[in-house]
């Protein structure tokens, strides 16, 4: 694979304690998080989706309405990449124990929302999106091969995409092995870069391990609980306006990821 050059047009980030990617902007700055929040907005889902989406969708859905918001496209227009580690963990683990017990008592909304690719179609429905769409899994790498396939997909098709990176906390049995403790998800829109004296992100494949310049300490926890935290390292590269990371999307494959300035 020959590397790849995007420019970052909108970002968004959700945790209970970073609202947006301003307030982790200022954590980078001073280590300081918010008071808990229990709920992401989701503002883009009418009141009636709001109330009965599980985490897992309010999570995709507020970080991918943060992003494209600060790019300023419409919402309709992009192709789209969701990407999860797990999914819905708390569904999952439901249908588990109800299919052990009392397998006709199943709920079809809970069943529904089980799919991996339950949150790209609650976002292409509340906005009304007719552009590709793709959900991918890859474990703890779901981050870096979302990024790949959103990359790709921009210089490819020469248009704008949207990735979208969350997991939620792990329930049961499968919480216990799997050990994803908190919600948190990113979302970032991207499209070629060409213009000269752009920003841009050059993607290019190794083999190196995971590597970046160093985070608070809260970040790295938030990392070994949360898969898709793994885009922290650049998410802090995109605040402080320059640096490099190694991202994994695979178990052998790395993803060296520098910010340059077209010329």
């Amino acid at each position: 694979m020959s590397s790849l050059r995007v420019q970052v047009e909108g970002i968004g980030a959700w945790s209970p304690t970073v609202a947006d990617f301003d307030a982790f902007r200022r954590l980078l700055e001073d280590d300081a998080v918010a008071a808990p929040s229990a709920r992401p907005p989701a503002s883009a889902l009418s009141p009636n989706e709001r109330r009965r989406a599980p985490e897992s969708v309010l999570v995709a859905i507020e970080v991918a309405s943060q992003a494209v918001a600060m790019s300023g496209r419409a919402a309709d227009t992009l192709a789209c990449v969701f990407a999860s580690a797990y999914g819905d963990q708390a569904t999952t683990d439901y249908m588990c124990r109800v299919l052990a017990s009392a397998p006709t008592e199943l709920s079809p909304t809970r069943f529904h929302n089980s799919v991996h690719n339950a949150p790209a179609g609650y976002w292409t429905i509340a906005t009304n999106c007719r552009a590709p769409s793709s959900a991918i899994c890859a474990g703890h790498a779901s981050f870096g091969a979302g990024l790949l396939e959103a990359a790709a997909q921009a210089c490819a098709d020469d248009r704008a995409a949207l990735l979208v990176c969350s997991d939620t906390a792990g329930m049961g049995p499968l919480g216990e092995l799997i050990g994803c403790r908190h919600p948190f998800g990113a979302a970032l829109v991207l499209s070629p870069c060409k213009d000269a004296g752009v920003p841009g992100l050059l993607l290019a494949p190794v083999t190196d391990a995971p590597s970046h310049a160093p985070l608070p300490a809260v970040c790295a926890t938030w990392m070994h609980d949360n898969p898709s935290a793994a885009s922290l390292p650049l998410l802090a590269m995109l605040a402080r306006g320059g640096g490099e990371c190694v991202l994994a999307v695979s178990d052998r494959l790395g993803l060296h990821v520098e910010m340059e300035i077209v010329a």
